[in-house]
């Protein structure tokens, strides 16, 4: 246990820049891979409501019209 208290601490006076620069990098990416995540997102939506709206455009299409009485359409 007296050995890890001798060691010293690693020095970070010189790998500070680098240490920020890859917490940089990581944080870009993340934001990056959230936005490609969003316009998908928002393009799935579109489709879905595409396809809702085909959908009951199909149903309005496949219903019979009521029939009317000759009577009263005269």
């Amino acid at each position: 246990m007296s050995l890890l208290a001798v060691a010293p601490a690693l020095p970070l006076h010189s790998a500070g820049k680098y240490v920020a620069a890859a917490y940089i990098v990581f944080v870009v990416l993340i934001l990056v891979y959230v936005a490609i995540m969003a316009i998908r997102l928002g393009r799935t939506e579109r489709d879905l409501a595409q396809l809702k709206r085909d959908a009951l455009a199909r149903n309005h299409e496949a219903e019979p019209e009521p029939e009317r009485d000759p009577e009263t359409v005269a």
